[in-house]
């Protein structure tokens, strides 16, 4: 049987109940798998139930508010960086009035079942038989003798069908699309894609970026109606997931939706047709695929909440990226400085492009493909959380270790956070529980990265400051690793924001840079005024740039060309505007250009004076 539903929050605070707590922020709505504690496990989010009291007489208990076939018991101890807390035995008892109490037995009396051993590993316990029941309890019968009676527990078990239940009826999720509900492992995985591909040979390519630790290929599935090219004018979007190996929903969530986008196009749904044809979409369901496999022979459930996170040589890919942020800091903060640092494109310091540099293989893969691609915009989806988060991820102090940092685009990011948010069925529900500490309803379901917590080295700022792709962190779920039976109810969940995120990528202004002969100018400098970032154009000379409604005046300048400006309006419906440039060579530029078709470089002024007074001189003498 699936679990219950601790973790994912489906089973509510309401249907947990203990005999006794040690204050609230232990009591037994945070007696959930993998919960979190809080920075400073304060009185409100502690990693756990902890009993009030230390004797054999303590229980937790959970109401599944109808009758149900138990299975087994999932148990953990509690998270805490401070304390050592967890049961090392305990009773199951189970009722159907929670008053009389029924112990599971087997021949010799009640089962002592077997708990941890230390605080983080999930350890699973099967019922000698299943058991029906409304109630089940957990009893902790000995405990680490240096700590106390604390844990954190999933209960398996199979709702009994109750026709005449409205309550059940009315809140169970289903859904219509005909799509591979499961989790897919390497080779599985790999046999989706090409089913896809099979299915749209006409939309869809299979390519790889680079291979992992373990030589495990990165593939990628790109969506376009010419797959294989990039189109002058039109946008490039990726979404990833799988960075952290464990964090495996967005892994799903991004091979189902590649089924979905085939079989919607052939059957011509409109809006997915019109997608296709107008955006070019690469998607990436497994940055860590070493990481993954690790996390899936542990299981959904006994993975806890970090196996399987970092690459096999240990490296967090989320973080590995070049640190640009400080060097841009560094050279505004020092006006005078002899190293200025432009304000877009920002070079990867040599340092980081050695082989001795603790770089995963895997993210050098992500650095080239990002950098091979004129990607727009992108979303990478992780786990364990259910929140959008927008760059800045650093902190610009020194001294914080959360402030809100906002990029020179902040109004952009946080529209593109709310446009996931607001769309996705729970993110920005005020009823719901938040999934660990933060709740999250204040800002709509998004926060600033660096105002959660600071990180040096994200993909998010690496993307800004690199390469000209706006990138948001997009957490899916308060469970990293849900069970198989949850897959349809999260896709539902996700569907709408999957799609209306990939939409924001037409939001803006867009266009090509020329020359007077109507050839495009690459690597030409948009700009756009008041805003200090500015993004460059591609091979092509055209340019995308992610701007919210408005009138903009916006410059263009290029090595050897005249600058140019222009107001551009961006409009509120969907639809970037189209502002095209046509700029012509400097004057300079011109001479040396016809100086060199003659065989003959151009002479500057004050060395022509200078030549031309010495032969002076000489005719005098």
């Amino acid at each position: 049987c699936p679990p219950l539903g601790l973790e994912t929050l489906k089973i509510t605070d309401f249907q947990l109940h203990a005999s006794t707590a040690k204050r609230y922020g232990l009591g037994a709505h945070r007696g959930r798998l993998n919960i979190q504690a809080g920075v400073n496990e304060n009185d409100f989010y502690d990693g756990a139930w902890c009993a009030g009291r230390n004797d054999p007489f303590q229980w937790i208990e959970v109401d599944a508010r109808r009758l149900t076939k138990f299975t087994g018991v999932i148990t953990q101890g509690r998270n805490s960086l401070w304390s050592s807390n967890w049961v090392t035995s305990y009773r199951v008892l189970v009722s159907n009035d929670s008053h009389a109490w029924t112990a599971v037995k087997n021949e010799s009396g009640d089962v002592i079942f077997e708990g941890n051993s230390e605080k983080e590993i999930p350890v699973l316990n099967m019922l000698p038989v299943p058991l029906v029941a409304r109630y089940i309890r957990i009893n902790p019968r000995s405990w680490y003798e240096e700590g106390s009676i604390c844990m954190r527990l999933e209960i398996l078990g199979c709702p009994l069908p109750d026709p005449n239940n409205y309550y059940h009826r009315r809140n169970e999720m289903t859904t219509t699309d005909n799509l591979d509900f499961k989790h897919h492992n390497y080779k599985e995985m790999r046999q989706l894609m090409k089913t896809v591909n099979k299915m749209c040979p006409n939309i869809t390519r299979i390519y790889n970026i680079g291979k992992s630790h373990q030589g495990l290929k990165l593939y990628a599935v790109e969506i376009s109606d010419n797959p294989g090219e990039h189109e002058v004018g039109e946008p490039e979007f990726r979404y990833i997931a799988g960075a952290h190996g464990n964090e495996v929903l967005g892994r799903e969530l991004i091979l189902l939706l590649m089924q979905f986008m085939c079989q919607e196009y052939l059957a011509g749904n409109p809006r997915i047709v019109h997608l296709i044809e107008d955006t070019r979409i690469h998607l990436l369901p497994s940055v860590n695929p070493d990481g993954y496999d690790k996390a899936y022979k542990a299981g959904s459930e006994l993975g806890g909440w970090s196996l399987g996170r970092w690459t096999q040589d240990g490296i967090d890919i989320n973080n590995n990226f070049p640190d640009l942020n400080s060097l841009l800091w560094e050279s505004e903060d020092q006006k005078k400085s002899k190293r200025k640092v432009p304000n877009h494109h920002i070079p990867i310091p040599d340092w980081y492009l050695s082989e001795n540099a603790t770089v995963a293989v895997e993210t050098r893969a992500i650095i080239a493909w990002m950098e091979k691609i004129p990607f727009v915009l992108g979303g990478n989806l992780q786990g364990g959380e259910l929140v959008v988060a927008y760059p800045y991820d650093m902190v610009r102090s020194l001294w914080k270790t959360q402030d809100y940092t906002p990029t020179p685009d902040d109004h952009v990011f946080r529209w593109l956070a709310y446009s996931y948010a607001s769309t996705h069925r729970l993110m920005t529900d005020a009823r719901r529980r938040a999934c660990h500490t933060e709740d999250f309803q204040k800002e709509d379901g998004t926060v600033n990265g660096a105002s959660w917590h600071t990180v040096a080295g994200s993909i998010n700022d690496f993307s800004y400051l690199h390469t000209n792709c706006f990138e948001l962190s997009i957490y899916v779920g308060c469970d990293k690793y849900p069970h198989e039976s949850e897959l349809p109810e999260e896709w539902e969940n996700n569907r709408e924001s999957l799609i209306v995120f990939m939409e924001q990528v037409h939001r803006g202004i867009k266009g090509i840079v020329k020359d007077v002969h109507g050839r495009g100018i690459p690597n030409a400098i948009i700009s756009v005024e008041g805003v200090n970032h500015d993004i460059r154009t591609g091979a092509d000379g055209d340019y995308w740039r992610l701007l919210n409604p408005g009138e903009y005046v916006v410059g263009v300048k290029a090595e050897g060309y005249t600058g140019a400006t222009k107001t551009c309006e961006v409009g509120y419906d969907m639809g970037a505007t189209q502002c095209d440039f046509t700029i012509s060579k400097t004057n300079m530029a011109r001479i040396k250009e016809i100086m060199r078709k003659f065989g003959k470089q151009p002479i500057s002024l004050s060395l022509r004076r200078l030549r031309q007074r010495a032969r002076q001189w000489r005719q005098r003498r």
